[in-house]
């Protein structure tokens, strides 16, 4: 198995486009980065989709996920704050929002096709991303 197998997970195609979509938006000047300017869209109604670190906190995931659910703004927890911060040229980033529909319904589809019913549980499948609206059970 080579490098970018092995920091993809199951499906390195799919978790390719996302960060090449997130990249895209970031260039379009259609994406926010950081806690605050997350927060900030979701909370003006200009957020389309959230996402989430994987291996950001606790309290970050909570957090995100009460806000999401209330504004009714899509969220999905998705790959690490390394991963998510080099496709948009920056170090890291544990949370960023797309402000764009079209790129939001892109990488929203990639996503779900992560979590597709390949015969996994769903404990499984959580743990891969892609939980909408916080029915990850575990925060």
């Amino acid at each position: 198995m080579n490098h970018e197998q092995e920091s993809t997970g199951l499906q390195p195609t799919a978790t390719k486009k996302v960060l090449s979509y997130i990249g895209l938006a970031a260039k379009a000047g259609k994406l926010a980065s950081g806690e605050f300017t997350t927060e900030k869209a979701v909370k003006e109604g200009k957020a389309m989709l959230v996402i989430v670190a994987e291996d950001a906190s606790n309290n970050t995931k909570k957090m995100f996920t009460n806000m999401c659910t209330y504004y009714k703004v899509p969220i999905y927890f998705f790959g690490e704050k390394t991963n998510l911060g080099h496709a948009i040229g920056k170090e890291f980033r544990a949370s960023l929002v797309l402000l764009d529909k079209g790129l939001a319904d892109a990488v929203e589809k990639q996503l779900n096709t992560i979590n597709l019913d390949d015969g996994m549980d769903t404990d499984t499948k959580s743990n891969l991303g892609g939980s909408k609206y916080g029915e990850n059970e575990s925060i």
